[in-house]
C-alpha cells in the first residue's frame, strides 16, 4: 500500500533519510543534531543512501579540496539515489556558495544555509526552488539553531560536543568567520545537559576557537563560565574529557593545569607555523620561541602529555628560512601528532589580497610539506616506539581496539589489543604495549 501524501509540511509515514557528513568534527555535531531533528519529524534512518527518500549532504568549504570533495559527493549520491528521492545540501558550502550551487547543480533539490529548517520544505514533495543562503552575525540567531537542538544517543562510547559557533579571530587564511559568524558560546548549563544525555565515557569538546569559550558572554577578564570551568564541570561527569583546537595565546597556565587535572593530558594546539614574521602575515600570534615555552610548561605539568598541532606550508611570503625554522621546531618540540596542509587561497580573506609576488609555487609548497612529513613521521614513530613495554590504560572503542589518552578519536593512531580483552565499548582495560606499527600500538591485555 502506498503511503498517504504528506500534509502541513510533515513527512510521509516511513520517510527514510541518509546523512553524509564531510569536514571537521564540528560538522559531525551538526549532523548529529540534524538526525535528531529528522527523527523528531518522523523520519527513519536508511541503511544505505540508495534506500533513502531524503539524502542530506552536510558539506565542508574550508579550502578548495574540501569544496571539490563536497561537490563530488553530491554528484555521486545524485547518481545513486532511487527514483523520487530528494537531495538537500546544507553546511558550509551551502552557506558560503549556496547561490552558485543552486544555479550550477540541478541534481540538488534544496540548498539550505545555516538556520534554515529544510525538512518541512522537502517533506511537501513539491518542486522546490533552492533556498537563499543566510549569513549569521552574533545578533542574528535563528530559531532553527543547530547549536542548541537536542541530539540522539551517541553511537560510540565517545562523542564530540560543540560548545560555541563562529569565531572572533581574523586569521589571514581563514574564511570561516565570513560564513559562520562571530563567536556565540552556549550556556554552560546547556552544554552540561547535553553531556549528561549522551551517556558516554569520553567527551571531546570542539569549537572554532575553543579556548575562548564564554568570552563573548562574560567578558575577556572574567573567569566565571569560561573554558576552565567548562573543563572542570565536564570532567566531573565523564571519565575522559578532551579538547580540540586550542589557540596558543589563550593557553594559559590555569587552562594547562585544568586539562592535566582531568587525567587526559592531551593538547591540540593550533599553531599553523612558527616563523614570527610569517605568523604576523597570517594575522596570528606567536613564534617558535613562544610555542616552545608553552610546550615546556605543559611538559613540566605533565611529562607524559601528548601534543598535536597542524601547520600550513606555502603561505604567501614563506621563505626557505621560514621553512628551515619550522623543521627545526618540529625536531625540538617532538610533537606526537602533526597535520600538514598546503596553503589554499580563499576569496575574501586577508591572504587573498596579498601581492602575487609573495605567492609560493605549488610544487615548492608540496616539496616543503613532504620534507616536514618525513621529519615528523620519524618523530611520531620514535615516540610511539618509546611506549613499548609500558602499561597502558585503554578505553575500548570496540572489543579488540581502543585508545589511550594519547589518541584522539578518528584523527590519531589506535591501540590494537591481543589476549583476553573482554569488555564492552566504553569500558577500560589495562594492557602491556608489546609493539608499535607506525601510528598504532599493539598491546596485550592481562589475563
Amino acid at each position: 500500500m502506498e503511503p498517504e501524501p504528506a500534509r502541513c509540511g510533515e513527512p510521509s509515514r516511513g520517510e527514510s533519510y541518509w546523512v553524509t557528513t564531510l569536514g571537521c568534527p564540528k560538522n559531525e555535531v551538526d549532523s548529529a543534531k540534524l538526525t535528531g531533528h529528522l527523527a523528531s519529524r518522523g523520519y527513519t534512518p536508511a541503511d544505505r543512501p540508495e534506500e533513502a527518500g531524503l539524502i542530506v549532504v552536510n558539506t565542508c568549504a574550508f579550502i578548495e579540496p574540501a569544496r571539490a570533495e563536497s561537490i563530488e559527493t553530491i554528484l555521486d549520491l545524485a547518481e545513486r539515489r532511487r527514483p523520487g528521492a530528494r537531495i538537500a545540501v546544507t553546511g558550509c558550502l551551502a552557506e558560503r556558495h549556496g547561490a552558485e550551487l543552486a544555479a550550477a547543480m540541478p541534481e540538488i533539490d534544496l540548498v539550505a544555509g545555516f538556520g534554515l529548517d529544510f525538512t518541512a520544505e522537502v517533506a511537501r514533495g513539491a518542486e522546490l526552488p533552492p533556498q537563499p543562503v543566510r549569513l549569521l552575525g552574533r545578533a542574528d540567531v535563528p530559531s532553527f539553531d543547530l547549536l542548541e537542538l537536542p541530539r540522539p544517543a551517541a553511537g560510540a562510547p565517545w562523542a564530540y560536543v560543540k560548545v560555541a559557533e563562529g569565531c572572533d579571530r581574523r586569521c589571514g587564511f581563514c574564511a570561516i568567520p565570513s560564513f559562520r559568524g562571530r563567536q556565540r558560546s552556549r550556556q554552560l548549563s546547556a552544554v552540561l545537559d547535553e553531556v549528561d544525555s549522551l551517556e558516554v565515557s569520553e567527551v571531546v569538546l570542539v569549537a572554532q576557537d575553543l579556548a575562548s569559550y564564554g568570552r563573548d558572554r562574560s567578558g575577556h577578564h572574567r573567569e566565571e563560565g569560561g573554558i576552565v570551568e567548562l573543563v572542570r564541570e565536564v570532567a566531573a561527569r565523564v571519565a575522559w574529557v578532551r579538547l580540540l583546537y586550542l589557540y596558543p595565546s589563550s593557553l594559559t597556565d590555569r587552562l594547562i593545569d585544568a586539562v592535566v587535572a582531568t587525567g587526559v593530558p592531551y593538547f591540540d594546539l593550533s599553531l599553523q607555523h612558527v616563523s614570527a614574521p610569517l605568523l604576523r602575515r597570517m594575522r596570528r600570534w606567536g613564534s617558535a620561541e613562544r610555542f616552545l615555552e608553552r610546550i615546556e610548561r605543559i611538559r613540566q605539568a605533565a611529562p607524559e602529555a601528548a601534543l598535536r598541532s597542524s601547520f600550513i606550508l606555502g603561505y604567501p611570503g614563506e621563505t626557505e628560512a621560514d621553512h628551515d625554522e619550522l623543521l627545526a621546531f618540529l625536531e625540538a618540540a617532538e610533537l606526537d601528532w602533526v597535520g600538514l596542509f598546503t596553503f589554499s587561497r580563499e576569496a575574501g580573506t586577508f591572504a587573498d589580497g596579498l601581492p602575487e609576488s609573495l605567492a609560493v609555487p605549488e610544487e615548492l609548497a608540496l616539496d616543503r610539506l613532504a620534507e616536514c612529513a618525513e621529519t615528523q613521521e620519524a618523530i611520531t614513530s620514535r615516540r610511539r616506539a618509546g611506549l613499548v613495554g609500558s602499561e597502558l590504560t585503554v578505553m575500548l572503542d570496540r572489543p579488540d581496539r581502543g585508545r589511550t589518552y594519547r589518541e584522539a578519536p578518528e584523527i590519531d593512531g589506535v591501540v590494537r589489543l591481543t589476549g583476553p580483552h573482554a569488555g564492552v565499548p566504553g569500558s577500560f582495560v589495562r594492557a602491556r604495549c608489546t609493539a608499535s606499527e607506525g601510528p598504532d600500538l599493539i598491546a596485550e591485555v592481562a589475563g
